[in-house]
């Protein structure tokens, strides 16, 4: 009949097969849980040891049941040192470094990054190399300021030091070069807006995730830090948590066990901290990295 009236038939459309995302093997999923097993285990014998004695340390074969000391011990430590005001120091030191990190290295980096001055890039590249030289050779020229302006044994000794690093100002100033557009900035000139003006309401929003990762990491770090804090920190009142565990030891003996205990008591408020953090901070991560 189409062919006597001249009609084409009408097309029909075939459906388009639909792509296959492919599932994860097995294999995929096993090594991921070695790897979690791998990452927690040192943790978890690290409470083990804390609810035994210092005897469960150097058993063969090694106990992997936690016991009923924990209590105890934990007792012991918050009697032997201050370790409550030692865990208030280390958040207040911890958090204005966090916070300094956050935003000074934004702030620097939005300098390096959008900001037309002389010497920008020599300035720069000092502050990159600075990142070349080790730890312990600026402990001695650093301690003799500190001296100087009558900081040891206080907080700000720890806190004015650490409030921004070579390496945050790097990292937020390459997030920066691939985040903020040079025709956002000009059209913020135009509108008036000075250099904070753009920073605080333009810049910062939109690196808003990279700095609080970059924030967490400053936080962490100084939670950690040992060697700068036993060196300025005298007096038990100015203790932070990685001092006090070192004061649970003495001279001549080691109790694993109350050493143990200490640190794990010190570790709790990092998990509590990235239970609450941690998404938050994977998807700043995950920004960073798609960028550009």
């Amino acid at each position: 009949m189409s062919e006597a009236t001249g009609a084409t038939p009408p097309r029909t459309r075939t459906p388009r097969p639909r792509r296959s995302v492919g599932r994860v093997p097995w294999w995929a999923y096993a090594l991921l849980v070695l790897a979690a097993v791998v990452c927690l285990f040192p943790l978890y014998w690290m409470f083990v040891v804390a609810t035994t004695d210092s005897a469960t340390a150097t058993e063969m074969p090694p106990e992997i049941v936690p016991g009923d000391n924990f209590f105890h011990l934990a007792d012991l430590v918050f009697t032997t040192v201050p370790f409550l005001q030692s865990i208030a120091n280390s958040v207040l030191v911890a958090g204005a470094i966090g916070v300094g990190h956050a935003v000074l290295c934004s702030l620097a980096g939005f300098a390096f990054a959008k900001l037309e001055f002389r010497g920008r890039n020599a300035l720069f590249v000092i502050v990159v190399l600075t990142m070349t030289v080790p730890t312990q050779l600026a402990i001695i020229p650093q301690y003799l300021i500190i001296s100087e302006l009558g900081w040891v044994d206080t907080l700000q000794a720890l806190i004015v030091p650490g409030l921004a690093s070579a390496f945050g100002i790097f990292w937020m100033r390459q997030h920066l070069l691939t985040t903020l557009s040079d025709e956002l900035m000009q059209a913020a000139w135009i509108d008036g807006a000075n250099s904070w003006q753009i920073f605080w309401r333009i810049a910062f929003p939109i690196v808003r995730p990279a700095a609080f990762v970059l924030g967490l990491f400053g936080y962490v770090t100084a939670w950690n830090d040992f060697l700068w804090p036993f060196i300025v920190l005298k007096s038990p009142d100015t203790y932070t948590v990685q001092i006090a565990i070192k004061a649970l030891q003495n001279n001549f003996a080691i109790d694993l066990g109350l050493a143990m205990a200490g640190s794990f008591l010190a570790t709790l408020p990092l998990l509590v901290l990235f239970i609450f953090v941690g998404r938050r901070m994977v998807a700043g991560i995950l920004d960073g990295a798609f960028k550009g």
